[in-house]
């Protein structure tokens, strides 16, 4: 019976040789990388690139070495058929994967020149957010093409996808309709990058939850709340329904403290000692510190204090600290102030003493 492969009598040479060009295809690699490595050190380049390209430009490497090799054996046309199917799709994976490489490290390149540590770091939130959503999205593309580039490799399927073109009108429309929702957030994520409603590190009340937005996917936006539980919301939720972003412009903000007090309390006394408490706390950021009466009751005066601080998390814990002090100035000095309920009975005309039988 013929043979599927034909080496003319040479076969051990033949794998001595693929093999030696196998290894000094490892040995080749290793020299280019390190010599490279070398310079990228003298020249001052951030040591993130180089690293993620090792591996699949090793392999790439190999591939070459063994397109090198095989090629001047004589190979059956089965053998011959799978590979050059199977070299194609190879390459076409690792050229995939060095682009993903190359975008992983190009991300964080770009991430590590903005610090998201310091106090006002919106500009930083602004270019993370949206390195962010336009690097998932390039990684759908990249896929998208790699899946079929590595198809179209392959003859069988080829010739499958020309038949399908005469019906590609029904099947995008089945398509579009089963994949809306998947469509509708990946078209609102790449709006969001440019309108920008949300931020990485934002503070946000969603569905009356407080937390932050801790990491933005290709079709969904990750909160985590402040006792750290994680909630999960459609990247469209946050451009169709209304929710509250207390970081939008600055990180800056104005928390409130209510006071419910006797309608007969010395108010301008309360205010200077509020006023007191929030510029003596080492929280307040020198901004705002008043007190005013923003509602009247029969049984009590609402006064609402405001104090700003230099983000949400200390605005919240400078609000919790004054409160407690305000409430315990109240408590020890003006006992008088503290609200508390009130009836008075007066008889009238048809107002009569029970009985003592009654009693």
């Amino acid at each position: 019976m013929p043979s599927d492969i034909s080496l003319h009598h040479v076969t051990p040479m033949a794998a001595l040789s693929i093999a030696l060009s196998v290894v000094a295809a490892f040995l080749l690699h290793w020299i280019a990388y390190w010599i490279a490595t070398r310079i990228a050190r003298r020249v001052g380049i951030d040591p993130v690139i180089l690293p993620a390209l090792y591996h699949p430009t090793r392999w790439l490497v190999v591939l070459f070495a063994l397109a090198a090799g095989v090629q001047p054996l004589v190979l059956g046309d089965r053998v011959e058929a799978i590979w050059s199917i199977g070299s194609k799709m190879l390459f076409v994976f690792i050229m995939g994967w060095i682009v993903f490489a190359g975008m992983r490290a190009g991300r964080i390149l770009m991430e590590r020149r903005s610090d998201m540590t310091v106090e006002d770091n919106l500009k930083a939130r602004r270019q993370h957010t949206r390195i962010r959503i336009l690097y998932r999205v390039a990684q759908f593309v990249v896929g998208f093409i790699i899946v079929a580039l590595m198809l179209i490799a392959i003859p069988g399927v080829r010739s499958i996808g020309v038949t399908l073109m005469a019906s590609a009108g029904l099947v995008g429309l089945a398509v579009g309709a089963a994949a809306q929702p998947a469509l509708k957030n990946l078209i609102a994520g790449i709006q969001m990058a440019f309108s920008e409603p949300i931020r990485l590190d934002d503070v946000v009340i969603v569905e009356g939850e407080w937390g932050r937005i801790e990491d933005i996917k290709l079709t969904y936006v990750v909160v985590r709340i402040w006792d750290d539980r994680r909630m999960v919301v459609p990247v469209s939720y946050f451009l169709e329904k209304p929710f509250q972003n207390w970081t939008t412009k600055t990180s800056d903000l104005l928390g409130t403290v209510f006071l419910y007090v006797d309608p007969t309390a010395d108010v301008e006394r309360i205010r200077d000692r509020f006023v007191e408490a929030v510029k003596a706390h080492r929280l307040w950021d020198g901004r705002v510190a008043i007190l005013q009466v923003t509602d009247h009751r029969a049984d009590a005066l609402e006064l609402r204090g405001l104090l700003s601080a230099r983000n949400a998390g200390v605005a919240f814990d400078l609000r919790c600290e004054v409160r407690e002090t305000m409430l315990g100035f109240l408590r020890n000095e003006m006992p008088e102030a503290l609200a508390r309920g009130r009836q008075r009975i007066e008889a009238g005309e048809g107002f009569t003493r029970p009985s003592a039988a009654a009693e």
